[in-house]
């Protein structure tokens, strides 16, 4: 009897299959606080294998107008799924043109996170809640007594720990806000940052 040949087995390796990244592009005008923070986040296993994050930053310290011009441009890129432009206020004088690149960017659907009064704020609300006024020189201050640092360079790794709950503070004041009916620019202290982390971390929306 002729002995029963056995079917090959099929040496192909099986690719398994993921799902494909999101690309973010965020528009930022620090040089310093902001792409720390923004790199540090990207960088995060979880965030990195679902979501491919580009941070352009603006070599002029560009006024958010800018950048939000430079993100509709950006935007027509097939491969580029969302574009945020990070952004201050600034108190007491405020930058020129925020009402205009506002709409601009509702109307190109262009996301914002804007700080008010800065940046700081978003940092701050890693350590403690944030209600009273503050203008943009007492943010700084703050910030920098609560994390001991001398310049604008942040050790990230220091507030991502904390982000979750940077981000309920900062939906909280937004709800306060909302309740009191302060609209833009009188919404301060606020940070949309938190809407920014909803977009690639569910986890740390600031929900609840």
């Amino acid at each position: 009897m002729t002995p029963r040949r056995t079917r090959a087995k099929d040496l192909r390796r099986r690719t398994a299959t993921r799902p494909e990244r999101r690309t973010i592009v965020i528009f930022c005008e620090g040089e310093a606080s902001e792409p720390d923070y923004l790199n540090a986040l990207r960088r995060l296993p979880h965030i990195r294998d679902s979501t491919a994050i580009n941070i352009e930053i603006d070599p002029d310290q560009g006024v958010p107008l800018t950048l939000v011009n430079r993100a509709i441009e950006r935007s027509a890129d097939d491969e580029v799924d969302e574009c945020w432009c990070v952004f201050d206020v600034e108190w007491p004088r405020h930058h020129p043109h925020l009402d205009r690149a506002i709409r601009l960017a509702a109307e190109h659907g262009i996301r914002l996170a804007v700080s008010n009064p800065c940046f700081e704020l978003w940092l701050i609300l890693h350590f403690q809640d944030q209600t009273a006024f503050l203008t943009t020189a007492e943010a700084q201050r703050l910030s920098r007594k609560l994390d001991g640092r001398t310049g604008k360079r942040i050790d990230p790794t220091r507030y991502l720990q904390q982000r979750q709950a940077a981000a309920r503070r900062a939906a909280l004041l937004g709800r306060r806000h909302d309740r009191n009916q302060a609209t833009f620019p009188n919404d301060n202290p606020s940070s949309g940052m938190y809407e920014l982390l909803r977009a690639v971390e569910p986890t740390a929306s600031g929900s609840g």
